[in-house]
């Protein structure tokens, strides 16, 4: 008999496990098995021959299972041997940002990490108020790994959890972020959870803090101790009902049952926040704790209106470093505004432009973009 090449073979090892007392299979079965473990016709069709088939779409590969299996070594007769599974060694940890100022549910998050306990958290919150930087510097404070995967409507249980991949000419099993993290007992970092579809559903077992059998090679993975979910949206998970997050999903009821708690993060304080501006002001060593103060001020005035339903945009606290960056390189107070709120649309820009300058009488909207205040 013609000896059949490693993929082949696999392909006749995963038909035996799934199928253990069955012999006869339809083309369909064989090509769909082949197709999950990353392999393409080229290593199937080798198993479509004449010989093997009995009837139209049906073949019989008894002759092919049995020597394969009673040849593995090690093993009993009758046994299949395990697909290879790899992982990426390389822990990964967050490291300390002077710029963090801790505030809001950042100590909580401490504490919930420091405990070691499995306690998956959900926080939810506007674009731009910290929390990913939250959870980032919790990790950072108490050394410990922190994986972060984004999430979008693509995330499939391929990027989650594995999937096959060929090295050195090989097909092995690459495990993904999750069970990375579920080996390693790290803190794994949902980010922009509700842009996910029901592909995130193979995540239920494991956000109860169980041992999760990877249906793909058969071996069982359980949480090491530290291990933790913690996700991250800018929603609750009923989707965005004001049209500001058009790709926010309506995550499943039984996924966000798993949570054990939910934090709802608002912007920081104006004490908070202008800290926070000032440590970006030393960072790109600009200071004007002036101009932090009153653009601290403009923000919070510009918020209470959102809330108000009065204006239908909002300066996040992201993008109040982002003008402090600007103003680093522009040295222009009204043309680093300008620039960093731009993608509004023209009346809102304008009228925020014009706040500003009512907060900030210091401000000439006239002045020479390449000149400096």
């Amino acid at each position: 008999m013609k000896e059949l090449k490693i993929s082949t073979q696999k392909i006749l090892e995963e038909l035996s496990k799934n199928y253990p007392d069955q012999k006869h299979f339809r083309k369909n079965v064989i090509e769909s098995t082949a197709k999950s473990m990353g392999y393409t016709g080229k290593d199937f069709y080798p198993i479509l021959t004449k010989e093997n088939r009995v009837k139209i779409g049906t073949y019989d590969l008894s002759a092919l299972i049995q020597p394969y299996e009673s040849n593995v070594v090690d093993l009993p007769k009758g046994s299949v041997a395990k697909m290879q599974s790899i992982v990426n060694e390389e822990k990964t940890f967050a490291k300390v940002d002077p710029t963090f100022v801790p505030w809001g549910a950042y100590h909580d998050i401490v504490k919930v990490i420091k405990s070691n306990m499995f306690y998956p958290v959900y926080i939810s919150g506007l674009s731009g108020n910290g929390k990913t930087f939250m959870v980032e510097q919790a990790c950072a404070k108490l050394n410990k790994e922190f994986i972060r995967v984004q999430i979008n409507p693509e995330t499939d249980e391929d990027d989650l959890l594995g999937g096959f991949r060929l090295i050195d000419g090989e097909t092995v099993f690459s495990k993904g972020p999750v069970l990375k993290a579920m080996e390693n007992g790290a803190i794994l970092l949902l980010d922009e959870v509700d842009r996910a579809t029901n592909k995130i559903m193979c995540l239920q077992g494991i956000l109860e803090g169980k041992p999760v059998v990877v249906k793909k090679t058969g071996e069982t993975i359980s949480p090491a101790n530290g291990f933790n979910v913690i996700a991250t949206a800018n929603t609750k998970g009923k989707g965005s009902e004001d049209g500001r997050f058009t790709a926010a999903s309506i995550i499943d009821e039984a996924f966000l049952e798993r949570f054990t708690i939910a934090v709802d993060q608002k912007f920081p304080s104006p004490s908070i926040e202008t800290k926070i501006v000032k440590n970006h002001m030393d960072k790109f060593d600009t200071k004007d704790d002036d101009f932090a103060e009153k653009l601290v001020s403009w923000a919070d005035i510009i918020r209470k209106t959102f809330y108000d339903d009065g204006v239908d945009e909002v300066i996040s606290t992201r993008r109040l470093c982002h003008i402090v960056q600007s103003f680093s390189i522009f040295g222009n107070k009204m043309k680093s505004i300008d620039l960093c709120i731009a993608r509004f649309d023209d009346d809102t820009k304008e009228a925020f432009l014009d706040l500003y300058s009512k907060v900030d009488s210091g401000v000439n909207f006239d002045e020479d973009n390449n000149g400096e205040i």
